[in-house]
C-alpha cells in the first residue's frame, strides 16, 4: 500500500490545488460534513443548480472537466488516479461538483466505453458544461440488493421501446436531463442475461419523478415511475440483452469514485466541540472521541488502498465496499457524538448556532448514507463473499429463466 504521491501525482496535485486556490472558496468547515456533499446533498433550488452550472462550466473551460476521459471528447486523457487526485482536492473547497459526478464519472465511461460514436459526440459535451445533468436508474423497491432481479421492462415496437415500471432512491432525477436506465426486455432469459441498457430523456412523456422528502428537509432521493415511456431504439447503450455487462462499467467507476472519499478533520471537530462545551475531560466523552477518531483513521487507511490499486491501473474491488460501510458508520457515529455533546442545544439549534446546525443536519442525513452508492446490505455480501470466503448465497435463479421465478405481488 503507498501512503504517498508518485512524483508525477503530487505535480498533478500541486497543480490543482493552484487552479482552485485561484478560482474557489476553501471551505470553512472540514469537520466531515462535506463527505454528505459526495454522497448525497441536495439541491432543491434554481439558485443551487445556477451555481453548479456556472461552476462546472468554468472548470471545463480550464481543462478540469472530465480528466480521465479522452481529449477527443474533452478529457486531459489523464488517468483515473489523477480524477481521484482532483475529486479530494476539490474536496477542499466549497464548489457544488457532486451534482454532476453521476454523470461524468459513471455515465461518461460507460458511454465512452459501450456507446456509438454517434452517441459520444452527442452527449458527452454537455455533460462536462455541465449543461446536462445525469442521473442512476437502477434500484427498483423489489431490486436493490440483488439488482438483476430488477422488474422494469422495456417492450420493443420497431425502432420504439416501450418501458413500464418503477425505480427507486434516484438521487437528483427531479433536476436531471438524462437517466442511465437498466431494464428488463427479455422474461425467458436468465435474468443477469435479459437486461438491456438504455439512456433515457427525463422530459419524456409518461415518466413521473417524485421526490422523497428527507428528515433534513431536503429531497435528494427520488421514486420515478414509467407508463408507456417511448424510448429510441438509438439511446441503447450496447447491444439488446447485454445492459449487464454494461452496467458493470458504471458500478466498477463508482467503486473508484469512493477513493475520493474522506472525513476531513472530523475527529478534532468533535474534539472541538467537547472543548466548548467543557467536558473534554470527561471519562466517558474522551472515550467517544477515540472512537470517532479510529473511525477517521480506519477510512483513511483504506482510501490508501483504494487510491494505490487506482495508482498501480487497477480497479478497486472488496476494499470500495468495506470503504463504504466505514464511511457510513463514522458518519452515524460522528454526528450522534456531536449531538450528545451539544445536548438540548443541539436539537434546539436551527437558524440559531452555526455549528451545532451543522451537526444536526449531519446527524439526520447521515442514515442515508447507508443506502446511497449501495446499501450496506449490499456491502456487506461483497465484503462476506470477496474478503472473508464465505460461499455464495444459494442462487437457483441463475439459469432459470425471469419469468419462471417465484416473485412477490
Amino acid at each position: 500500500m503507498e501512503l504517498g504521491d508518485t512524483p508525477e501525482e503530487a505535480a498533478f496535485r500541486r497543480e490543482c490545488r493552484a487552479w482552485l486556490e485561484a478560482n474557489a472558496v476553501p471551505r470553512a468547515d472540514r469537520s466531515g460534513h462535506e463527505v454528505l456533499g459526495v454522497l448525497g446533498r441536495a439541491v432543491d433550488t434554481d439558485g443551487e443548480l445556477a451555481r453548479a452550472r456556472r461552476w462546472q462550466q468554468a472548470a471545463a473551460d480550464a481543462g478540469w472537466a472530465g480528466i480521465h476521459w479522452p481529449p477527443e471528447y474533452g478529457g486531459r486523457g489523464a488517468g483515473l488516479m489523477q480524477q481521484v487526485i482532483w475529486g479530494q482536492e476539490a474536496s477542499r473547497f466549497d464548489v457544488p461538483d457532486h451534482i454532476f459526478r453521476i454523470g461524468i464519472s459513471l455515465g461518461g465511461p460507460t458511454v465512452i466505453g459501450h456507446g456509438t460514436e454517434e452517441q459520444k459526440r452527442r452527449l458527452l459535451p454537455p455533460l462536462l458544461t455541465g449543461e446536462e445533468i445525469w442521473c442512476q436508474l437502477f434500484s427498483e423497491p423489489g431490486a436493490g440488493s440483488d439488482l438483476a432481479s430488477l422488474r422494469t421492462t422495456a417492450d420493443r415496437d420497431g425502432d420504439i421501446w416501450r418501458v413500464n415500471g418503477q425505480k427507486v432512491w434516484s438521487s437528483g432525477a427531479h433536476y436531471s436531463t438524462w437517466g442511465l436506465l437498466l431494464v428488463r426486455t427479455d422474461r425467458r432469459a436468465p435474468k443477469h442475461r435479459g437486461i438491456t441498457y438504455f439512456l433515457i430523456d427525463m422530459a419524456t412523456p409518461g415518466i413521473e419523478v417524485r421526490p422523497l422528502r428527507q428528515m433534513t428537509g431536503a429531497a435528494h432521493f427520488c421514486e420515478v415511475f414509467f407508463s408507456d415511456v417511448e424510448v429510441p431504439d438509438h439511446h441503447r447503450i450496447g447491444a439488446v440483452g447485454e445492459g449487464w455487462q454494461v452496467a458493470q462499467t458504471t458500478l466498477l467507476n463508482e467503486r473508484a469514485m469512493l477513493g475520493e472519499l474522506g472525513l476531513g478533520d472530523v475527529a478534532e471537530a468533535v474534539a472541538g466541540l467537547a472543548r466548548r462545551t467543557g467536558v473534554e475531560h470527561d471519562r466517558r466523552v474522551r472515550q467517544d472521541l477515540a472512537e470517532v477518531h479510529i473511525h477517521g483513521e480506519l477510512l483513511r487507511f483504506i482510501g490508501y488502498r483504494i487510491a494505490t490499486a487506482i495508482s498501480q491501473g487497477r480497479l478497486p474491488g472488496a476494499e470500495a465496499s468495506v470503504a463504504k460501510l466505514a464511511a457510513a458508520r463514522a458518519l452515524v457515529r460522528s454526528s450522534e457524538v456531536a449531538l450528545q455533546l451539544a445536548g438540548a442545544a443541539g436539537v434546539a439549534a436551527l437558524d440559531v448556532d452555526r455549528e451545532l446546525e451543522r451537526w444536526a443536519t449531519m446527524f439526520l442525513a447521515a442514515p442515508a448514507v447507508r443506502i446511497a452508492g449501495g446499501s450496506d446490505e449490499v456491502q456487506r455480501n461483497i465484503v462476506a463473499e470477496r474478503v472473508l470466503g464465505l460461499p455464495k448465497g444459494p442462487g437457483p435463479d441463475r439459469e432459470t429463466p425471469f419469468a419462471d421465478l417465484p416473485h412477490s405481488a
